[in-house]
């Protein structure tokens, strides 16, 4: 393919937009300067052992370690002062910059030699830890099939009865989901979980430098979806200010189920690090998350914000000592700067042992706040600890021989409530997933094990999907189920067990349910059923 001469201002600036550890996701943005390109073609170097394996808006080549990149029909050609991009994924991470980068043959940097730095930080794509929660390390490859506008009528007309009593069922999606576990927000509508959610927290956006930033921008709002991929049944188009990806996609499905409220939550258990910062300058923060959130290409897709913070004035990843009134001075500055008619709610450590995470922050003073509280009630143990002893990660209530008292989800929601967080503004948490050993040798709780059991993600943890059939439940304890197999002990909840914390929500008064996360669910959605039947 032949390539037209680049004009000295023509630039391609390079981005990694996620890298989690073996592998990552970079983005190239091509700008046009004063005259138009009629054609480009990008050309770098990676480092010896580093490839990469896929890309979407343009033609890859190879030819050892120098990658070229040129236009695919719709994008060869920019207009002066244009700009587009393409992306792809490579191996393993780490990649911050390219060597040698040429844009028509001449500098990527618009004509110099200096090479061209990333504009944005690299970001870390989630990963699960205790009291964070399992997560997919992308082994798909994003695809974009150019479309042209259609005139497909919307298949989606949805039969909804949300929020059984008022209670609430609020559910987590992930961005990443969108990669090797291949879970989209039409799943929602195919599961029938939509017709039963009432908020969906989107995980995650990044919190870095003191502000909220986008977490994956090529998930978020740049994936393009076709026709049969998408929840309307009309495909993604590249008109100008055309909004894709996850985005988009949930967008068309609050116009087909308009209870649906959407919060975009910031943290998570990677990172959680940067609430530190905030901490530092409350406003700024609230300042910067405002303008993210209701920034004019989405603002009408989410409902307010999510504080995932892990864990204020404790330790998580790493440590915080901002001091107890820290997480109530976010909020309170959240509040400010968002105002009344936002939703801003807040998932929690659930630690209700004495002198615990709960005790190192002010929850109570800032409930007045937020809409409600999130107690994480899962991933209290695990094989993050991984001689043992078998536990249930997610016990309702103590037994007689759990490995730590307080560790339980009763605790906490006592705990809380002690200190003055109303009932009504406490949510009880359910994982949709469990947490496996493997070189076990009973069947009850409390044996020994000599790691953990292989998941299809991540050691220790599978989907309860997976689970119902791989191993399925031989017994009970402290209100959850567990399972023992080929010399597997797993822990998960069960429709009989979630109906069981579901009585027991409705019993303490609480103001429903939450769950990590959306893909863990079976196809027809069982436990976001038995959570929705439960709280009726």
């Amino acid at each position: 393919m032949g390539t037209a001469s680049a004009a000295a201002s023509a630039t391609a600036t390079y981005v990694t937009t996620s890298d989690w550890g073996n592998g990552f996701e970079g983005k190239i943005t091509v700008k046009a300067g004063g005259t138009a390109l009629n054609d480009w073609k990008v050309e770098f170097d990676l480092p010896s052992g580093t490839s990469i394996s896929s890309a979407w808006d343009a033609e890859m080549s190879r030819s050892g370690s120098r990658y070229a990149f040129t236009g695919k029909s719709w994008n060869k050609s920019l207009a002066a002062g244009t700009t587009m991009s393409f992306g792809f994924i490579g191996a393993p991470g780490g990649v911050k910059s390219l060597t040698n980068c040429k844009l028509n043959g001449a500098s990527c940097s618009g004509g110099g030699t200096t090479e061209p730095t990333p504009t944005a930080t690299p970001t870390v794509k989630p990963t699960v830890t205790p009291t964070a929660t399992p997560t997919a390390t992308p082994t798909a490859t994003p695809t974009v099939t150019p479309t042209v506008k259609p005139t497909v009528t919307p298949t989606v007309t949805p039969t909804v009865d949300p929020g059984p009593s008022g209670k609430k069922i609020v559910g987590y999606f992930t961005n990443w989901g969108v990669y090797g576990r291949n879970y989209h927000v039409k799943n929602l509508v195919t599961s029938g979980s939509a017709a039963k959610l009432t908020h969906i927290l989107y995980a995650f956006g990044n919190t870095t430098g003191g502000k909220c930033t986008i977490g994956d921008s090529y998930a978020d709002y740049d994936k393009a979806y076709t026709a049969d991929q998408s929840v309307d049944g009309v495909a993604d188009t590249w008109d100008t200010g055309a909004l894709r990806g996850n985005f988009g996609q949930l967008r068309k499905l609050k116009k087909a189920y308009p209870h649906i409220k959407v919060i975009w939550s910031f943290g998570g258990w990677t990172w959680s690090g940067g609430f530190t910062q905030a901490a530092a300058n409350p406003a700024a923060f609230a300042e910067s998350c405002h303008d993210l959130v209701e920034d004019p290409r989405w603002a009408d897709v989410f409902d307010g914000i999510d504080v995932d913070w892990e864990y204020p004035n404790a330790c998580g990843l790493s440590c915080d000592t901002s001091g107890p009134d820290a997480f109530k001075k976010v909020v309170r500055a959240l509040r400010a700067e968002f105002g009344s008619k936002a939703l801003i709610t807040a998932a929690t450590t659930a630690d209700g042992s004495g002198g615990g995470k709960i005790d190192a922050a002010d929850y109570a003073g800032a409930i007045g706040d937020l809409d409600w509280l999130m107690p994480m009630t899962y991933d209290y143990f695990g094989a993050f600890a991984p001689k043992g002893p078998t536990a249930p990660h997610s016990p309702l209530t103590s037994y007689t021989g759990i490995p730590q008292a307080g560790f339980d989800s009763d605790s906490a929601i006592k705990k809380f409530k002690a200190k003055g967080v109303p009932a009504s503004k406490l949510l009880l948490g359910i994982g949709f997933y469990g947490r496996g050993w493997s070189g076990v040798t009973q069947a009850a709780p409390g044996g020994t094990a000599t790691g953990a059991a292989q998941g299809t993600y991540e050691a220790g943890i599978e989907d309860y999907k997976v689970l119902k059939s791989k191993c399925p439940a031989t017994g009970t304890v402290g209100g959850t189920a567990y399972g023992f197999c080929n010399g597997e002990w797993w822990s998960y909840d069960t429709p009989s067990t979630v109906k069981g914390k579901m009585t027991y929500a409705k019993d303490q008064g609480l103001g429903g349910a939450f769950f990590w996360e959306t893909s863990g669910d079976t196809a027809n959605g069982e436990l976001i059923t038995a959570i929705a039947n439960g709280l009726k």
